[in-house]
């Protein structure tokens, strides 16, 4: 489970209250956990309980009317590996079997790239109902996985089917799901560089830029999510990532990362090099503040190692490595020039004209150029999804 991004879609039934100890279980085993709740969900467990168990905000409405925020859907759709619905009522399975879409969890259902799964919760004779039993019929034929329910009190006071199976039992399904899921890395040794350097001109003044490691670090969340066993050399960021894969280096300059790169690239399979490292460092680095005096300052700058032109130049037939390329003119001109001179076997390329393609936000827009003449461009999409984007190019591209 650990690195997998489970959604869970909780709608308005008693059988709500359950879903805290299933976050729990999620979160314990290693899971990523976001939720959507409908509106009417928000009567039978508080948003705010939610929230603090996942460690996500709570999506509920398609935007937030205080600071008009939107929810997106679609990204909800990308980011998970499974959406799992619990507890189901009847209303929402029936909307849910006519594609009905009058709220965000529907909205997210219709939009999901990967396996949904389900958890009924009613009382005994709206179970038995034959409405219900088509509608789960009709799910059941559009892929949708049902986590049977269970016989028991309700909380009609009747005793029969309806009950939601219990948290152990959803946890079981959803690991047997997830756990049968690509390992398509299993094993791999994979190096990433993420984030800016930093490189000073005097003890509190650095030149740098506004890289914020994002992408780097979605990329290797998603290695270690299929599998890989992960080297992450990381500039300055606020940005974290635990994991028993995980080998977490943390830098400042572009001598500091390329000492890190040369101690661990010769003994990985793949090579993601997503840094921005600064491309020159000032000549003399000052041992005391520099202090203001004349109205005009010169610092003479010299030309930075560049890391990714020496692991082009020493790594073998059996190793992989790819570049990054963010230009504002000419982008697959430029992006062609990188792949050939670095030796690289694939290039993501991406251009600061793109709105949502450039430094420090959560989104960007690719495009693939890999050195067998294949080009392939995608869409805007979030960070985490395009991080899938890259490692499925790269699977095919090894074949």
């Amino acid at each position: 489970m650990r690195g997998k991004r489970i959604l869970l879609g909780i709608t308005g039934g008693i059988a709500a209250y359950k879903i805290t100890f299933l976050i729990r279980l999620l979160k314990k085993n290693g899971a990523d956990v976001k939720c959507i709740m409908t509106p009417s969900a928000v009567d039978f467990i508080s948003p705010l309980v939610v929230s603090t168990l996942s460690n996500n905000p709570v999506g509920i409405e398609f935007w937030n009317k205080q600071n008009g925020t939107w929810n997106n859907h679609v990204e909800y759709g990308l980011w998970a590996d499974l959406f799992v619905v619990a507890p189901l009522t009847a209303n929402t399975l029936s909307k849910m079997a006519n594609g009905s879409c009058d709220n965000l969890l529907l909205a997210t259902y219709l939009s999901m790239k990967t396996k949904t799964i389900v958890a009924p919760a009613m009382d005994l004779d709206m179970y038995a109902h034959p409405t219900t039993q088509r509608n789960l019929e009709l799910l059941t034929k559009d892929g949708v996985q049902i986590i049977p329910v269970e016989s028991g009190e309700l909380a009609s006071g009747l005793s029969g089917e309806g009950r939601m199976a219990e948290p152990d039992t959803v946890f079981e399904y959803i690991e047997n799901i997830v756990g049968a899921s690509k390992n398509d890395f299993l094993g791999k040794k994979v190096i990433i560089t993420a984030g800016p350097t930093y490189e000073a001109l005097d003890p509190v003044r650095f030149i740098g830029n506004h890289s914020s490691g994002k992408m780097g670090f979605r990329i290797a969340e998603e290695f270690l999510a299929r599998g890989a066993k992960v080297m992450l050399v990381t500039g300055p960021t606020h940005l974290s990532l635990e994991n028993e894969d995980l080998e977490f280096i943390q830098i400042k300059s572009a001598d500091e990362m390329l000492h890190e790169v040369q101690q661990r690239w010769t003994d990985c399979d793949y090579g993601v090099f997503a840094a921005a490292v600064a491309d020159y460092r000032p000549k003399n680095k000052e041992t005391e503040k520099i202090k203001k005096k004349a109205d005009d300052m010169i610092i003479e700058l010299v030309k930075n190692p560049d890391i990714l032109k020496w692991a082009g130049s020493v790594k073998t037939d059996q190793q992989y490595l790819i570049g990054f390329a963010l230009e504002t003119q000419d982008l697959i001109k430029n992006g062609t020039k990188k792949l050939e001179a670095k030796n690289l076997n694939m290039i993501v390329m991406n251009s600061l004209k793109d709105i949502g393609a450039g430094f420090g936000v959560d989104t960007n827009k690719i495009s693939i150029l890999d050195n067998r003449n294949n080009l392939e461009s995608f869409e805007l999409k979030s960070k985490e999804a395009v991080a899938k984007d890259i490692l499925n190019y790269l699977k095919t591209y090894i074949g």
